[in-house]
């Protein structure tokens, strides 16, 4: 592998950082909450640090954090097991309408998304009929939430079996994606939900408490840890393992759904999974490198061992990638998970106006006012110097584009 890729970060009292990052800015703030992360005392060889990196909370999105004996909650996220599912099908551009506006609402419709909280108000983005199809999907699931919940109650009063098939809010997104021979993708991108933020929301809580005399000693309070060989060290990974599980599953429905939905917009009949992938980007597991069994949390970062195929969007109007593992043994096998973001959503509303939205994304059915201008493209890194900074960690198998793009 070729070392130049790659930018040395030494840190005193802690572990080095390499940087995929050529070519791409590294705001000083991310800088600094990655040598606080690299200060840990349980951190394993070096931390691998992708080129979507961008401030998080606790510790940094775009981060590969690599630890022997303890995990860090928040280093997980919130979000846990969020993710991306995409699948090609035999459709080729010719046969989608002319007009994708009864595409975008037949998926609007088949998924929920979006949020509508209130007294008596039923939420948009959860099922107020829970169908069948997803009750068989939560049949395996609900065991193992039942022993989660005994020992922790106050995550049976959650958004979970109502949540799974659903999309959600924020940077999460369907799409259909054409790719360079002109062939139709659907991808989509989602997480754990409302039960996953509650189990990571707890376990953070939890891991705070249970050092509340240490707080003090640590770079940040939201670099709490569990360690290994404890009880709430046990119960997280059981949690976060299930959560996880409660993702992928997500995905799987919601294109189930939207293949569904395709199907009853577009006469001609069509395969569909010809080349499918499902993979975190927000996640921890157990994983050999250098010799050793280590966890690994992918804070906003993707698996990109030998050969392994990956999905790395831009956003709403840009280009998408799916890629192919080089197997980076010093980025220990990963890569970005994203453009990443360049700005905070509030600064993107108060940098772009409406038409400048809409000029974006006039190449994509979507939504198009002021309540998704913080995911203008201009807020994010540019994907083709991300993409160009991990050459080493991945090769491009199909570039896509958005022609749909539904957000909640």
């Amino acid at each position: 592998m070729n070392a130049d890729s790659y930018q040395l970060l030494e840190v005193a009292d802690g572990k080095p950082i390499k940087l995929w990052t050529q070519g791409v800015a590294v705001e000083d703030d991310a800088r600094r909450q990655l040598m606080n992360t690299a200060r840990m005392p349980f951190i394993f060889k070096h931390l691998a640090v992708m080129p979507d990196v961008h401030l998080g909370k606790g510790s940094t999105i775009g981060s590969v954090i690599p630890t022997l004996g303890a995990i860090i909650p928040a280093a997980v996220g919130v979000d846990i097991g969020c993710g991306m599912i995409a699948a090609r099908t035999s459709l080729t551009a010719g046969d989608l309408p002319d007009n994708l506006r009864g595409l975008r609402s037949a998926i609007e419709r088949a998924v929920p998304h979006g949020r509508s909280l209130g007294r008596g108000k039923r939420d948009i983005g959860a099922w107020d009929q829970v169908p069948e199809s997803v009750d068989r999907a939560w049949a395996p699931l609900a065991g193992r939430f039942k022993r989660i919940t005994d020992k922790y109650p106050r995550l049976l009063n959650t958004n979970n079996r109502r949540h799974l098939g659903t999309l959600g809010t924020g940077n999460h997104f369907i799409e259909v994606c054409l790719d360079e021979a002109q062939r139709v993708w659907f991808m989509l991108h989602s997480g754990s939900r409302g039960v996953g933020n509650a189990i990571g929301s707890h376990f953070i809580e939890r891991a705070q408490a249970d050092m509340r005399q240490h707080l003090a000693t640590l770079p940040d309070r939201d670099l709490a840890y569990f360690e290994e060989g404890s009880r709430h060290y046990d119960d997280y990974v059981e949690a976060v393992g299930w959560a996880q599980d409660f993702a992928r599953q997500n995905r799987a429905l919601m294109m189930q759904a939207v293949i569904a939905a395709a199907r009853s917009v577009i006469a001609k009949p069509f395969e569909a999974e010809l080349e499918a992938v499902n993979c975190h980007h927000n996640y921890v597991q157990k994983e050999r490198h250098f010799g050793r069994e280590v966890l690994v949390t992918r804070k906003g970062a993707v698996s990109a061992q030998q050969g392994e195929l990956g999905i790395i969007p831009g956003s709403m109007g840009a280009g998408s990638f799916i890629v192919r593992g080089l197997g980076n043994p010093e980025a220990f096998c990963s890569c970005s998970h994203g453009a990443g973001r360049s700005m905070s959503r509030t600064q993107a509303k108060k940098t772009f106006t409406l038409e400048d939205q809409i000029r974006a994304t006039a190449h994509v059915e979507c939504r198009k006012d002021v309540d998704v201008i913080d995911e203008i493209p201009m807020a994010y890194k540019d994907i083709e110097r991300v993409m160009h900074a991990q050459r080493d960690l991945v090769e491009v198998v199909h570039r896509l584009r958005q022609v749909v793009c539904v957000k909640g």
